[in-house]
Protein backbone atom coordinates (compact mmCIF):
# COMPACT_ATOMS: atom_id res chain seq x y z
CA UNK A 1 0.00 0.00 0.00
CA UNK A 2 1.11 3.64 -0.97
CA UNK A 3 1.35 6.49 2.36
CA UNK A 4 2.03 8.76 -0.61
CA UNK A 5 1.89 11.93 1.42
CA UNK A 6 4.38 10.01 3.86
CA UNK A 7 6.23 8.76 1.11
CA UNK A 8 6.30 5.28 1.84
CA UNK A 9 5.21 2.21 0.52
CA UNK A 10 4.02 -0.10 3.52
CA UNK A 11 2.94 -4.25 3.87
CA UNK A 12 0.04 -4.07 5.85
CA UNK A 13 -1.15 -7.39 8.03
CA UNK A 14 -5.00 -8.09 8.33
CA UNK A 15 -4.69 -7.66 12.18
CA UNK A 16 -2.88 -4.13 11.35
CA UNK A 17 0.46 -4.51 11.79
CA UNK A 18 2.68 -3.02 9.31
CA UNK A 19 5.94 -2.46 8.16
CA UNK A 20 7.95 0.01 5.41
CA UNK A 21 8.89 -2.15 2.30
CA UNK A 22 10.09 0.91 0.57
CA UNK A 23 10.87 4.41 1.84
CA UNK A 24 11.20 7.36 -0.94
CA UNK A 25 13.29 10.21 -0.63
CA UNK A 26 11.80 13.03 -2.66
CA UNK A 27 8.94 12.14 -4.49
CA UNK A 28 5.32 10.20 -3.87
CA UNK A 29 4.67 6.82 -3.99
CA UNK A 30 1.09 6.04 -6.04
CA UNK A 31 0.42 2.72 -8.01
CA UNK A 32 1.96 -0.25 -7.04
CA UNK A 33 2.36 -3.57 -9.55
CA UNK A 34 4.75 -6.81 -9.77
CA UNK A 35 7.05 -8.03 -12.53
CA UNK A 36 7.15 -11.73 -13.39
CA UNK A 37 10.33 -11.87 -11.97
CA UNK A 38 8.92 -10.57 -8.50
CA UNK A 39 10.84 -7.03 -8.62
CA UNK A 40 7.66 -4.23 -7.10
CA UNK A 41 6.97 -1.15 -9.62
CA UNK A 42 6.27 2.23 -7.87
CA UNK A 43 4.87 5.34 -9.85
CA UNK A 44 6.95 8.26 -8.46
CA UNK A 45 4.09 11.03 -8.84
CA UNK A 46 6.26 14.32 -8.42
CA UNK A 47 9.19 13.09 -10.75
CA UNK A 48 7.03 11.12 -13.10
CA UNK A 49 8.72 8.09 -13.42
CA UNK A 50 8.22 4.11 -13.07
CA UNK A 51 10.49 2.83 -10.12
CA UNK A 52 11.65 -0.55 -9.93
CA UNK A 53 12.62 -2.22 -6.15
CA UNK A 54 14.31 -5.62 -6.82
CA UNK A 55 14.11 -6.37 -2.86
CA UNK A 56 17.02 -4.03 -1.79
CA UNK A 57 17.66 -1.32 -4.35
CA UNK A 58 15.50 1.23 -6.23
CA UNK A 59 15.93 2.12 -9.39
CA UNK A 60 14.58 3.77 -12.06
CA UNK A 61 12.68 1.63 -14.39
CA UNK A 62 10.95 4.19 -16.57
CA UNK A 63 11.36 7.91 -17.12
CA UNK A 64 7.80 9.03 -18.17
CA UNK A 65 8.46 12.97 -17.79
CA UNK A 66 8.51 13.82 -21.31
CA UNK A 67 5.00 11.47 -21.87
CA UNK A 68 2.86 12.40 -18.72
CA UNK A 69 1.52 16.15 -18.78
CA UNK A 70 0.44 15.84 -15.43
CA UNK A 71 1.34 14.26 -11.69
CA UNK A 72 1.49 10.24 -12.46
CA UNK A 73 -0.88 8.30 -10.61
CA UNK A 74 -2.11 4.72 -10.53
CA UNK A 75 -1.14 1.49 -12.29
CA UNK A 76 -1.99 -1.56 -13.46
CA UNK A 77 0.84 -4.53 -14.38
CA UNK A 78 -0.19 -7.64 -17.02
CA UNK A 79 0.99 -10.89 -16.74
CA UNK A 80 4.05 -10.19 -18.91
CA UNK A 81 5.35 -7.24 -16.93
CA UNK A 82 3.47 -4.70 -19.57
CA UNK A 83 2.61 -1.58 -17.02
CA UNK A 84 -0.21 1.03 -17.71
CA UNK A 85 0.31 4.32 -16.32
CA UNK A 86 -2.14 7.40 -15.85
CA UNK A 87 -1.56 10.67 -14.62
CA UNK A 88 -3.74 13.92 -13.58
CA UNK A 89 -3.11 15.32 -16.90
CA UNK A 90 -3.06 18.90 -15.17
CA UNK A 91 -2.26 21.12 -12.50
CA UNK A 92 -5.01 19.89 -9.62
CA UNK A 93 -4.29 21.13 -6.53
CA UNK A 94 -3.38 24.49 -8.31
CA UNK A 95 -6.70 25.00 -9.88
CA UNK A 96 -5.73 24.71 -13.77
CA UNK A 97 -8.04 24.21 -16.21
CA UNK A 98 -9.25 20.51 -16.52
CA UNK A 99 -7.63 18.72 -19.39
CA UNK A 100 -7.32 14.97 -21.08
CA UNK A 101 -4.81 12.97 -20.46
CA UNK A 102 -2.53 10.45 -21.42
CA UNK A 103 -2.21 6.16 -20.04
CA UNK A 104 1.16 5.08 -20.94
CA UNK A 105 2.41 1.62 -21.46
CA UNK A 106 5.47 0.58 -20.37
CA UNK A 107 7.15 -2.27 -21.49
CA UNK A 108 8.83 -5.04 -19.53
CA UNK A 109 12.73 -3.14 -20.61
CA UNK A 110 11.20 -0.04 -19.35
CA UNK A 111 10.69 1.53 -23.35
CA UNK A 112 7.53 3.62 -22.88
CA UNK A 113 4.91 5.47 -25.16
CA UNK A 114 1.21 6.78 -25.16
CA UNK A 115 -1.79 4.42 -26.45
CA UNK A 116 -4.42 6.53 -25.64
CA UNK A 117 -4.41 10.68 -25.11
CA UNK A 118 -7.74 11.00 -24.41
CA UNK A 119 -8.83 9.51 -21.05
CA UNK A 120 -9.94 12.86 -18.44
CA UNK A 121 -7.59 11.86 -14.92
CA UNK A 122 -7.13 8.52 -15.70
CA UNK A 123 -7.06 6.48 -12.12
CA UNK A 124 -7.61 3.18 -10.92
CA UNK A 125 -7.03 0.54 -13.41
CA UNK A 126 -7.85 -3.68 -13.92
CA UNK A 127 -7.37 -5.97 -16.95
CA UNK A 128 -9.57 -8.94 -17.01
CA UNK A 129 -8.49 -12.65 -16.19
CA UNK A 130 -8.32 -13.24 -19.99
CA UNK A 131 -6.22 -10.26 -20.86
CA UNK A 132 -8.19 -8.99 -23.67
CA UNK A 133 -9.78 -5.93 -22.00
CA UNK A 134 -8.61 -3.24 -19.50
CA UNK A 135 -10.86 -0.63 -17.71
CA UNK A 136 -9.89 2.53 -16.11
CA UNK A 137 -11.84 4.50 -14.03
CA UNK A 138 -12.01 8.40 -15.42
CA UNK A 139 -12.31 9.52 -12.07
CA UNK A 140 -13.18 13.41 -13.14
CA UNK A 141 -15.85 11.65 -15.77
CA UNK A 142 -17.53 9.66 -13.46
CA UNK A 143 -17.15 6.88 -15.28
CA UNK A 144 -15.31 3.32 -15.93
CA UNK A 145 -14.14 3.01 -19.85
CA UNK A 146 -13.09 -0.10 -21.18
CA UNK A 147 -10.77 -0.98 -24.34
CA UNK A 148 -9.59 -4.04 -26.50
CA UNK A 149 -6.24 -4.93 -25.39
CA UNK A 150 -4.24 -6.39 -28.51
CA UNK A 151 -1.15 -8.45 -28.23
CA UNK A 152 1.25 -5.72 -28.77
CA UNK A 153 -0.61 -3.92 -25.83
CA UNK A 154 -2.35 -1.46 -27.71
CA UNK A 155 -5.98 -0.13 -26.54
CA UNK A 156 -8.84 -0.50 -29.09
CA UNK A 157 -12.90 -0.35 -29.62
CA UNK A 158 -13.19 2.48 -26.65
CA UNK A 159 -16.54 2.28 -24.75
CA UNK A 160 -18.21 3.10 -21.81
CA UNK A 161 -18.20 0.39 -19.11
CA UNK A 162 -19.97 1.68 -16.77
CA UNK A 163 -21.52 5.69 -15.76
CA UNK A 164 -21.50 5.85 -12.07
CA UNK A 165 -24.58 7.23 -10.48
CA UNK A 166 -24.93 11.09 -9.74
CA UNK A 167 -22.48 12.85 -7.77
CA UNK A 168 -19.91 10.00 -7.61
CA UNK A 169 -16.26 9.71 -8.72
CA UNK A 170 -14.30 6.26 -9.54
CA UNK A 171 -10.85 6.92 -7.58
CA UNK A 172 -9.43 3.52 -7.15
CA UNK A 173 -11.21 0.17 -8.65
CA UNK A 174 -11.05 -3.35 -8.13
CA UNK A 175 -12.04 -6.24 -10.23
CA UNK A 176 -13.78 -9.36 -8.88
CA UNK A 177 -14.91 -13.05 -9.86
CA UNK A 178 -18.70 -12.07 -10.47
CA UNK A 179 -17.50 -9.89 -13.16
CA UNK A 180 -18.43 -6.72 -11.33
CA UNK A 181 -16.07 -3.71 -10.82
CA UNK A 182 -15.98 -1.73 -6.96
CA UNK A 183 -15.04 1.97 -7.32
CA UNK A 184 -14.37 3.59 -4.48
CA UNK A 185 -15.71 7.12 -4.59
CA UNK A 186 -14.20 9.98 -2.55
CA UNK A 187 -17.41 12.71 -3.41
CA UNK A 188 -20.39 10.32 -1.87
CA UNK A 189 -18.14 8.42 1.00
CA UNK A 190 -19.10 5.14 -0.48
CA UNK A 191 -17.75 2.08 -2.14
CA UNK A 192 -20.07 0.87 -5.11
CA UNK A 193 -20.45 -2.67 -7.25
CA UNK A 194 -21.39 -2.23 -10.36
CA UNK A 195 -21.64 -4.81 -13.72
CA UNK A 196 -21.02 -4.10 -17.00
CA UNK A 197 -23.57 -1.44 -18.33
CA UNK A 198 -23.81 0.39 -14.99
CA UNK A 199 -26.28 -1.41 -12.75
CA UNK A 200 -25.62 -1.05 -9.15
CA UNK A 201 -25.57 -4.34 -6.86
CA UNK A 202 -24.13 -3.49 -4.24
CA UNK A 203 -22.91 0.22 -2.22
CA UNK A 204 -20.86 0.38 1.55
CA UNK A 205 -21.94 3.54 2.72
CA UNK A 206 -18.71 5.33 4.80
CA UNK A 207 -18.44 7.91 7.21
CA UNK A 208 -15.37 9.51 5.06
CA UNK A 209 -14.30 10.04 1.50
CA UNK A 210 -13.27 6.31 -0.01
CA UNK A 211 -9.88 6.85 -2.63
CA UNK A 212 -9.16 3.05 -2.96
CA UNK A 213 -10.34 -0.48 -2.50
CA UNK A 214 -9.09 -4.42 -2.92
CA UNK A 215 -10.33 -7.62 -2.38
CA UNK A 216 -8.06 -10.30 -0.58
CA UNK A 217 -9.64 -13.82 0.21
CA UNK A 218 -13.10 -12.54 1.08
CA UNK A 219 -12.74 -9.15 2.28
CA UNK A 220 -13.15 -5.90 0.09
CA UNK A 221 -10.36 -3.41 1.76
CA UNK A 222 -11.51 0.35 1.52
CA UNK A 223 -9.00 3.04 2.31
CA UNK A 224 -10.91 6.30 3.79
CA UNK A 225 -9.95 9.90 4.54
CA UNK A 226 -12.22 12.93 5.54
CA UNK A 227 -9.71 14.72 2.76
CA UNK A 228 -7.35 14.63 -0.30
CA UNK A 229 -5.68 18.24 0.46
CA UNK A 230 -1.93 17.03 0.76
CA UNK A 231 -1.46 20.00 3.23
CA UNK A 232 -4.00 18.50 5.59
CA UNK A 233 -3.35 15.05 4.98
CA UNK A 234 0.02 15.57 6.32
CA UNK A 235 -1.03 17.23 9.32
CA UNK A 236 -4.44 14.97 10.09
CA UNK A 237 -2.54 11.83 9.49
CA UNK A 238 -6.13 9.84 9.80
CA UNK A 239 -6.56 7.84 6.77
CA UNK A 240 -7.63 4.64 7.65
CA UNK A 241 -8.33 0.63 6.03
CA UNK A 242 -11.69 -0.39 6.61
CA UNK A 243 -12.77 -4.12 6.18
CA UNK A 244 -15.85 -5.46 4.83
CA UNK A 245 -17.02 -8.65 3.78
CA UNK A 246 -16.61 -9.31 0.11
CA UNK A 247 -19.87 -11.24 -2.22
CA UNK A 248 -16.75 -12.40 -5.11
CA UNK A 249 -13.17 -12.89 -4.76
CA UNK A 250 -10.51 -10.99 -6.57
CA UNK A 251 -10.23 -11.58 -10.43
CA UNK A 252 -8.11 -10.32 -13.02
CA UNK A 253 -5.34 -7.89 -12.29
CA UNK A 254 -3.97 -6.16 -9.93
Amino acid sequence: MSDMHDQKVLKVAPTGAFEVVVQLADDQPSGLGWLPNGDLLIVAMSSRRLLRFDGSEISVHADLSELASGLCNDMVVDKTGRAYVGNFGFDLHNGAAQRNAELILVEPDGTARCVNDEVLFPNGTVITPDDATLIVAETLAGRLTAFDLDSNGDLSHRRVWAQLPKGAVPDGICLDAGGGIWSASPSTNNCIRQIEGGAVTHEISLERGAFACMIGDDQLYILTSTTSKPDQCKIKREARVEVYPAPYRAAGRP
